[in-house]
């Protein structure tokens, strides 16, 4: 419930700017690769595990409004891909992937005028689109493993939710701009529909390009 609350006081945080439609309105393009890995605790009493990191290309369609000078408000629709890899003593390993379209809402501040750097914080959401098991190579009891997630009879749950944060710089171009960004996401949902998981929390890494234009001032 908290991270509920959390992730409901961004979300209003960031429509509020929603109110000042002044300002100018790009739309454009990003592209780049993404290193997510999952924690997980099997049991309420039992140490959290980390497992090894899943890297796959990302893009997104953007769109970024100005309701001031240097801060504004960025919306997305991103095609992502989040994943675990566990491994044992004999590098036999098991590997799931579950990819999403993701819809972060993001405050943006800039600093500078031609030259930028900028901060980006805010809440997302999304909704699994397919789960696949890439391998299953071993099986462990003790200590416990991730089970699969890619048959139709699991049904992972389908919402995904957390917090996002980035940092990049970018250059205006006339009525293009350049953007180079490294973005941290933290996801407060758990796949686990079938309650054999007490706890499992991703977190992904994003480096990223974006071309934005100017198509309303």
């Amino acid at each position: 419930m908290i991270e509920m609350r959390i992730f409901l006081v961004a979300c209003l945080l960031g429509l509020n700017l929603l109110v000042d439609l002044q300002a100018q309105t790009s739309i454009g393009i990003k592209g780049g690769v993404t290193n997510s890995s999952l924690s997980y605790r099997h049991s309420p009493g039992s140490p959290s595990a980390r497992t090894g990191a899943v890297t796959q290309p990302t893009f997104s369609l953007v769109i970024e409004h100005f309701v001031a000078k240097n801060a504004g408000i960025q919306l997305e629709f991103q095609q992502i891909t989040l994943g675990f890899v566990e491994r044992d003593t004999l590098m036999r390993q098991n590997e799931s992937r579950f990819e999403y379209l993701k819809i972060p809402i993001l405050s943006n501040f800039y600093l500078g005028n031609r030259g930028r750097f900028h901060i980006k914080l805010g809440p997302h959401f999304g909704f699994l689109t397919n789960a696949t098991d890439i391998s299953r190579e071993w099986e462990s009891t003790f200590p416990p493993i991730l089970p699969e997630y890619g048959t139709p009879e699991v049904a992972p749950k389908n919402m995904m939710y957390g917090l996002t944060a980035g940092v990049g710089i970018s250059n205006l171009f006339g009525k293009s701009t350049l953007q180079a960004e490294l973005r941290y996401s933290y996801e407060f949902g758990r796949q686990e529909n079938l309650n054999r998981i007490f706890d499992m929390n991703f977190t992904n890494t994003e480096l990223t390009i974006s071309y934005l234009f100017q198509v309303l001032k």
